[in-house]
């Protein structure tokens, strides 16, 4: 999904990679629509000849995206272990507001799977945005900066040590410009929601200077134990193998939310600070 991986086999193994997209795909997708209505997917294509789909119904979405990965040529970013860690959870708290921190090939996927929630993607690359928007109209995205750089990533955590608006108690992301782990200058609809999962594939963190994702982990945790409403956050952390995001998450996920690790993805789920007995400490774990 992040910027990272757009480049993929283009010699024979490409053959393979595609089938297994579509397989996974189609498997996905059909089970969603399974589980959203009757009981076999030949009831709901008599029912679609019965009545004329809307191009923006759920159904239409849904099977535009299988017949996109079918057929196309590029594959997810994250292979079929690390799907299935979300979509479980999507199927079980769909409809839901899911926040995805970047936009890729596996993003007409992620939207499909959340029929009547809000699906909102984040990218840091405009023309990338307006590329994929042009062969998926339906997908909502916000193009946003970022203040930070990977190479910036020792000092940003001893500055969240000793800015008073970084700790547990204070933290806050809009308007918080004194710490520079706060996503700030975002849209209003990414601080008006309260997101039930969030996914965090981007920005780019495999050179000096890109952005990195120290910041989004960190906002990320902000908006966890922020939350209102019923339940935790979900929030999956894609490349956990690179030293950052690994060490970032263990500071501000918290190991301890950890509930499942599959390939380069961990997923966590983080209570409200109200059930989080060291809301009050000076660390979020």
């Amino acid at each position: 999904m992040s910027r990272d991986d757009r480049q993929f086999p283009t010699d024979g193994r490409s053959l393979s990679l595609i089938a297994i997209a579509g397989l996974i795909a189609g498997v996905i997708l059909i089970s969603s629509l399974l589980k959203a209505g009757d009981d076999s997917l030949l009831c709901s294509i008599a029912k679609s000849r019965s009545q004329p789909i809307n191009a923006f119904s759920d159904m239409e979405t849904q099977l535009r995206a299988l017949v996109h990965y079918a057929t196309s040529k590029r594959t997810p970013q994250q292979n079929y272990g690390e799907i299935s860690v979300t979509y479980n959870v999507l199927r079980n708290r769909n409809p839901c507001n899911f926040l995805v921190f970047g936009l890729g090939y596996d993003s007409r996927m992620w939207n499909a799977l959340n029929p009547q929630g809000k699906t909102l993607f984040l990218e840091e690359d405009q023309k990338w945005v307006d590329n994929v928007l042009k062969g998926a109209p339906e997908i909502r995205a916000y193009t946003v900066n970022y203040r930070t750089q990977l190479k910036e990533a020792d000092d940003l955590l001893n500055h969240f040590r000793t800015e008073p608006s970084c700790l547990p108690s204070n933290a806050s992301l809009r308007g918080n410009d004194q710490c520079k782990l706060a996503l700030t200058g975002f849209p209003d609809e990414f601080y008006d929601t309260e997101w039930d999962l969030i996914m965090i594939d981007a920005p780019r963190g495999y050179f000096a200077e890109a952005p990195g994702r120290m910041a989004v982990i960190f906002s990320a945790a902000v908006m966890a134990r922020n939350r209102k409403g019923f339940g935790v956050t979900h929030v999956f952390l894609h490349d956990v193998d690179r030293k950052v995001e690994k060490r970032f998450a263990t500071e501000f996920l918290c190991k301890k939310y950890l509930v499942k690790s599959v390939g380069r993805l961990w997923h966590f789920e983080i209570p409200p600070a109200d059930k989080n007995t060291s809301s009050d400490g000076p660390r979020f774990c």
